[in-house]
């Protein structure tokens, strides 16, 4: 069996170390072009010469759970693509939106601001119950996210494209499809964002679908920069309707110098870091995968293959 890594930017011999030992007597190797042919690959934002010269792959294994930049190369009809569905990812997602959303809840940032002024003072506490989370995208992310979130007891909204089955989600109120897509955002005044980035979802974060939260609103975007309208969250901020927003993804990273984001008061920014991929954790679930393919298993049995009509 004969495994080639195209991972573009990633240090390749951790991981040729870690699928050689996770699979013994597989041949693995970085490509390069004009290399021989292979079985499966594992891949991040490979070429599209990489395509080109591996038309006899049975499987791409993408090292993250977007896909949306592999989807942009011209792939073979019925390639199957492979994403990860967790590989630690799920917990930091959710560790990250529960430190953004009770940060911006308990005023902290505002604390942080009167201290380093010199200033002590008190604010009033405020309640839960006025803090509704809606959380966008229920996949393996989005939901861990959800269930997270209730344990800090605040009321949590989940739409996603198609619905999801009430016990799968215990305690949230979920919304499906573009029909109940305002009743989402009209319930919510806290929206994190976990959509995968597709042609629908493109700029779906933009003014029309941001006016619709509650008055003091605050956006929470992790999954792609491309699903925000930048120019439409900076006026409604400017405008009070958004008191702020955490930023991790941009649709230009590393974010321009002089971009307005960068010292805007309301905004708190992090480099692309909310979920990073763990890479033994990540080699672990690919080999599992790519060996139940080895073996004959139905490419049913494996979590993850992306639909790529929808884009995840």
């Amino acid at each position: 069996m004969r495994i080639t890594f195209c991972c573009t930017g990633t240090a390749p011999e951790p991981w040729l170390q870690g699928l050689c030992a996770a699979l013994p007597g597989a041949d693995v190797q970085v490509w390069a072009p004009g290399a021989p042919q292979a079985d499966f690959a594992v891949v991040w934002a490979p070429p599209q010469a990489f395509i080109d010269e591996q038309p006899g792959l049975k499987a791409l294994f993408n090292i993250g759970a977007g896909v949306d930049a592999l989807l942009k190369l011209r792939l073979p009809p019925g390639l199957p693509v492979v994403r990860l569905d967790d590989a630690g990812m799920s917990v930091q997602m959710a560790e990250y939106v529960c430190q953004a959303v009770i940060r911006h809840f308990r005023e902290l940032d505002v604390a942080e601001a009167d201290m380093a002024r010199g200033e002590w003072q008190f604010r009033k506490p405020r309640q839960r119950a006025d803090f509704p989370v809606g959380v966008m995208g229920l996949g393996v992310l989005g939901s861990r996210v959800a269930q997270a979130l209730q344990t800090f007891e605040f009321p949590v909204n989940g739409w996603s494209r198609s619905p999801k089955a009430a016990e799968a989600l215990p305690g949230v109120r979920t919304f499906a499809g573009v029909a109940q897509l305002g009743d989402f955002l009209h319930s919510s005044r806290v929206l994190v964002n976990l959509l995968p980035l597709t042609a629908e979802t493109d700029g779906i974060l933009n003014h029309a679908h941001l006016s619709r939260l509650q008055p003091g609103g605050y956006l929470i975007n992790v999954a792609r920069g491309a699903h925000l309208v930048e120019a439409d969250l900076l006026a409604l901020l400017d405008s009070g309707h958004l008191a702020g927003a955490t930023l991790d993804v941009f649709r230009t990273e590393p974010l321009p110098a002089g971009h307005p984001f960068w010292h805007h008061p309301k905004l708190t920014l992090t480099p692309h870091t909310s979920a990073r991929t763990l890479r033994d954790e990540s080699i672990a679930q690919i080999a599992r995968k790519i060996a139940a393919l080895a073996a004959g298993q139905p490419l049913s049995a494996v979590a993850g293959v992306v639909d790529t009509g929808l884009g995840y």
